[in-house]
């Protein structure tokens, strides 16, 4: 558990840092607030941290790319242009004396 936190944090922050601000915002003041007994603290938190993940799952519902076909890439032709090289063959010869 201790290694999976951070590790999902550092994804979460590097993919979009703002609303992964917003959030640990909201949260945190939800935290203050509920050990606080200070409710208005505590609701705001909640509504902060609420209306970030809204906003988040519609950006995520709104940005759903449609299918598209892969695209091949291919590094060399089907058909090389060039003629194939000979082989080669060796042949003894006697050293000379």
């Amino acid at each position: 558990m201790n290694a999976v936190l951070p590790r999902f944090l550092k994804s979460a922050y590097r993919k979009e840092p703002i609303i992964s601000v917003l959030i640990t915002m909201g949260v945190v003041d939800a935290l203050i607030g509920g050990l606080d007994d200070s409710w208005a603290l505590f609701a705001f938190g909640l509504g902060m941290a609420g209306i970030t993940l809204g906003f988040k799952l519609w950006r995520i519902q709104q940005s759903r790319p449609l299918p598209e076909e892969p695209v091949v890439q291919h590094y060399l032709p089907s058909r090389s242009s060039s003629t194939t090289l000979p082989t080669l063959t060796t042949t003894k010869k006697k050293p000379p004396l």
